[in-house]
């Protein structure tokens, strides 16, 4: 193949001599991860300059040099982000186009800079930085989507609303209440990216290529140096080691799963047959032939994202399930869709907070749905417990025959006659009505966590203060 300006002299130059000829187009296709990479460059020059002061710092380069390098490095990270930076598929990746233009920048101590590492730490280090400011960044995103809860609970912490169990009408619940169920799932979120983030905050820069080295480095300097709480224990682990990207997925299909929820009921909601919320423009669409419609387009995209989440996970799952220690090239598999899954994950989030800050519900819809389907027959069963005396089980029998009159006749339970109610069990009175009003049902339910407007908030001010907390 006949070498061109872009391809193999540059690529050869950075190899040295033992590759003479310039890789066929195919290999430089595959091998080269710079189209996805470069979303690194501003850990990698992070990492090169920790790695640069240290060197210095334990006198295996000079400070002259340290200082070339620092500025040069500098340099490069305004041009990147200036967009004034060409990236080089020639090159393969971040770490060699920052490399070869830091060379261009400040000659001969460029070269100097890769002293006592490899790119499987370089990358290793880039990566975990990477993956940890996106944790804080999908904890940022999680703790706005929880304040547009609050919102939505403290304003309707006494509204009552069916609650359901095989989307089947169970027993009334508040609105506040349903909104603080999905609060306490995103903060269980919040707890996994925080963990992730501390178990991954140690740092394998120094790990070199899979065995330390002999260059009298400080490992603890450049961790440091970086944000992390220690460098890693060992360094074959350090270099292949992907658990930190792992379980950043992990935690992101799971609360990809809970806003796929959400924007599961968002659409039932916003449908006619209910018609308990609306959204508003911003996050609806109409139809192309149906003047009529208004489609809940954003929460249906919201829950169709956790396959490309879940699907990044497994990927990645499947990528390291067989690799021996310890770098193998299958790992440059480990990055795009970890790019993907971050993206996928953040947009959802401000999506999903966007709708619940703007979402109108309908108060006097839910009221009456609340009080449709029998939904207060276990407060009746637990009267007839509670004030008539009967066993569970024959109080469930008793409510069971009751709804069942009440369905011959096509009425709720509160509809029937007192006599209607005896002939079915002589020992309910007409205190029996008081409890089959779904107010006082919810009202009743004062069980720590319970549904009861007064534990509802409750749990709003204890959110609210952690709130405060994290800020």
């Amino acid at each position: 193949m006949t070498d061109t300006p872009e391809t193999s002299p540059t690529a050869n130059s950075m190899w040295g001599g033992r590759f003479a000829a310039g890789p066929d187009a195919i290999m430089e296709a595959i091998n080269a991860s710079i189209g996805f990479d470069q979303r690194m460059s501003a850990q990698d020059i992070r990492g090169s300059r920790a790695h640069a002061a240290m060197l210095a710092a334990q006198g295996i380069i000079s400070p002259s040099d340290a200082e070339a390098i620092r500025e040069g490095l500098l340099t490069v990270l305004s041009e990147i982000e200036g967009g004034r930076f060409t990236f080089s598929t020639a090159l393969e990746d971040i770490h060699m186009n920052v490399e070869a233009r830091l060379k261009e920048l400040i000659g001969e101590p460029a070269g100097r800079l890769h002293t006592a590492r490899s790119r499987n730490d370089q990358v290793a280090t880039d990566f975990r930085l990477w993956v940890r400011d996106q944790c804080d960044a999908a904890v940022q995103g999680l703790r706005a989507l929880i304040g547009a809860l609050l919102a939505q609970a403290e304003a309707g912490a006494d509204w009552v609303m069916p609650g359901f169990t095989h989307l089947q009408t169970a027993q009334p619940v508040t609105w506040g209440h349903h909104m603080m169920a999905y609060v306490e799932m995103l903060g269980r979120d919040i707890g996994r990216f925080t963990d992730a983030r501390a178990r991954m905050n140690e740092c394998p820069l120094g790990a070199a290529a899979l065995a330390g080295t002999g260059f009298p480095i400080d490992r603890h300097a450049t961790a440091q140096a970086l944000g992390f709480d220690r460098p890693t224990a060992n360094s074959l682990d350090a270099v292949s080691d992907r658990d930190f990207a792992l379980e950043f997925l992990s935690a992101s299909a799971i609360c990809a799963t809970h806003l796929s929820r959400l924007a599961e009921e968002l659409v039932i909601w916003s449908s006619a047959q209910f018609r308990f919320v609306a959204m508003s423009d911003k996050w609806s669409t109409g139809s192309s032939i149906m003047p009529q419609k208004r489609n809940p387009d954003a929460a249906e995209l919201i829950r169709a994202k956790i396959g490309r989440i879940l699907g990044a996970a497994v990927a990645l799952f499947t990528v390291m399930k067989g690799l021996p220690l310890a770098y193998s090239k299958d790992m440059q598999e480990d990055k795009e869709q970890v790019f993907d899954a971050a993206d996928t994950l953040m947009l959802a989030l401000a999506a999903m907070t966007g709708m619940m800050s703007d979402l109108t519900v309908n108060r006097d819809r839910l009221e009456v749905a609340a009080s449709s389907g029998f939904s207060t027959a276990t407060d009746l069963a637990d009267w007839l417990v509670r004030e008539a005396g009967l066993p569970f089980r024959d109080a469930h029998h008793a409510t069971g025959a009751l709804v069942a009159a009440a369905e011959r006749r096509g009425v709720d339970l509160p509809d029937l006659t007192l006599a209607e109610m005896q002939a079915v069990n002589s020992a309910i009175t007409q205190q029996v009505y008081a409890v089959l009003g779904v107010h006082n049902s919810v009202a009743s339910r004062q069980s720590y966590g319970g549904t009861a407007p007064d534990q509802v908030r409750a749990q709003i001010a204890r959110w609210k203060g952690a709130m405060e907390g994290w800020r």
